[in-house]
């Protein structure tokens, strides 16, 4: 029997990182073996886990061969925040980032920086 925590941490590890993989460009679809420098296991135990995925939604068998999987719909949207997530402290904008020495991030932090704010509009 899979330990419920032990499933949950391998669904949040591996939608990250097939978020991030399919982000950088580096394939829609990948493999076991694709994900192993990333992770410190095999890649038959990331078969499986890909296999729980698959039951759960989050990713479908791709067709540019076998042993290759892709994530749908779901499975963007739930890695994206996932990824969000784990990643909110390093991927905000840094203080100063805009360069204006006049911008409130200055003195009020990277919350009040008025080019982000004009870039999420």
């Amino acid at each position: 029997m899979v330990d419920p925590l032990d499933a949950i941490r391998w669904r949040d590890e591996l939608l990250q990182i097939l978020y991030w993989y399919r982000g950088e460009g580096l394939g829609e679809d990948v493999g076991p073996t694709d994900l192993v420098p990333f992770l410190s296991t095999d890649a038959a135990l990331v078969h499986e886990r890909l296999v729980q995925l698959i039951e759960e939604g989050y990713v479908v068998a791709a067709d540019t061969g076998p042993g290759r999987y892709r994530l749908t719909d779901r499975g963007i949207a739930e890695g994206g925040r996932r990824f969000a997530d784990e990643f909110a402290g390093l991927t905000g904008q840094a203080h100063g980032e805009c360069n204006n020495p006049n911008c409130s991030c200055q003195t009020l932090g990277p919350a009040a920086c008025e080019a982000h704010l004009a870039h999420a509009r």
